[in-house]
């Protein structure tokens, strides 16, 4: 029972993190004059419209994914690298925002909510920390400057050279990207088994993306802990 609640409590979450925050990418190009999202019909909150597979399936066994990311023409801005810039970076204050939005939420749950049957409790309890973690995991996860993620994206807004090093993280960063995925990927998979625990600890050695997920994640989500926990205890 409260595995299937988890598993739906995780997808609502997952629909919500990432219709929200391919969203703010969608609009925020509409105001700057680009109206590439809103003809290919991004420029919504639905779901279905900024789902993408594979992510959504990294979502449910390594706790960060992606979404179909939204088409955009910078050469529409009305001024190009602002536009690109603030294109580039409204996914990720979007998902802090509702990082910081979710956590009362699940505070105030966990205070007044106490219903008869506990499987319930367990759902609206854990629908806003899903939400939460995974806002945070997905802001985290898109402020990597690998292509196609949103750090890249402001590498581009604010990188007038061209370089060697650019070049080579243009052309090679999204199978990077991918190399680092997968190696956290098996890192999840073999330690949910206790046959291939040790697999799993030697592999937790070159898990990059696990260290960066976990320590960044900590730092961020550190201010918004702190400051509802302070004001929860007045």
């Amino acid at each position: 029972m409260y595995d299937f609640l988890f598993i739906i409590a995780s997808f609502i979450a997952v629909a919500v993190v990432l219709s929200l925050h391919e969203f703010a990418h969608a609009f925020v190009a509409y105001k700057c004059g680009d109206v590439t999202p809103k003809l290919n019909g991004r420029l919504t909150i639905n779901p279905i419209a900024h789902f993408d597979l594979l992510g959504l399936l990294m979502f449910t066994f390594a706790g960060f994914g992606w979404a179909k990311p939204v088409p955009i023409n910078p050469y529409n801005f009305r001024h190009y690298k602002r536009g690109l810039g603030f294109t580039a970076v409204a996914g990720v204050v979007m998902n802090y925002i509702t990082a910081f939005m979710f956590y009362p939420v699940y505070l105030l749950i966990l205070r007044f909510v106490n219903l008869p049957w506990e499987p319930i409790n367990f759902f609206l309890a854990m629908l806003p920390w899903l939400m939460y973690s995974y806002s945070l995991a997905f802001c985290v996860f898109n402020l990597i400057p690998l292509p196609p993620l949103d750090g890249w994206r402001v590498v581009e807004a604010v990188n007038r050279k061209r370089g060697r090093v650019f070049r080579f993280f243009q052309r090679y960063g999204n199978i990077i990207l991918l190399v680092l995925i997968g190696i956290h990927f098996l890192v999840n998979i073999l330690s949910r088994f206790e046959y291939f625990v040790i697999a799993s600890q030697i592999f937790s050695y070159i898990d990059i993306l696990g260290y960066i997920m976990t320590f960044v994640t900590h730092y961020l989500g550190w201010p918004i802990t702190a400051l509802w926990g302070l004001i929860f205890a007045l």
